[in-house]
């Protein structure tokens, strides 16, 4: 059980709790629909929802569901994208994956910084012993992230995801603890 919202820093980044005074980056961030494409989110159309937004990742890391982190710049600490682990199933030691990052960051291994980070402080510090992430067929950027990162895709799950109306077919993939312990240094 994480008790307080741990904070992760890496070389050019950190991961910190995303709180109301970064509501316009939040805006800014999930009002992209490029950023959404692939997404089970509908973009933002006002500052208020990104409020809300806050409020709900607030609320369940609270409540042990979630644990999603804002993804700033050291240099300026302004949001940029997100990350985190949700679908926590803590008796099974599993979480799964998700994230975003503004367009204007795209392909600079920002992502990958990021989700090395967070991929080590869940296997050490959340005690997981699987990673798991479901990606569109069409989100060929993700499934090459998550392929660097060590993930071995599993298959498909037919119309597993159901996003903006439709029903998706999503690709699974995963890391498991063992695999992962030399590559991240743990």
């Amino acid at each position: 059980m994480l008790s307080q919202f741990p904070e992760l820093e890496t070389k050019n980044l950190v991961l910190r709790q995303v709180n109301q005074s970064d509501a316009e980056a939040v805006y800014q961030l999930f009002s992209d629909e490029e950023v959404l494409k692939y997404h089970d989110l509908e973009a933002l159309t006002n500052l208020e929802q990104a409020k809300e937004l806050i409020n709900s990742f607030d609320e369940k890391f609270h409540s042990q569901q979630m644990i999603r982190w804002g993804i700033a710049k050291k240099e300026d600490n302004v949001i940029i994208g997100t990350c985190g682990y949700h679908n926590w199933v803590k008796n099974h030691f599993c979480a799964e994956i998700g994230y975003e990052l503004s367009q204007a960051y795209w392909r600079k291994r920002i992502m990958t910084e990021a989700l090395s980070a967070m991929i080590k402080f869940g296997f050490e510090k959340m005690e997981l012993n699987r990673i798991q992430a479901t990606v569109m067929l069409e989100n060929i950027a993700s499934m090459q992230l998550l392929e660097k990162l060590g993930f071995v895709p599993e298959g498909i799950l037919r119309e597993y995801g159901f996003c903006k109306g439709e029903f998706h077919d999503l690709k699974m993939f995963a890391l498991l603890k063992k695999e992962a312990s030399s590559n991240f240094g743990f």
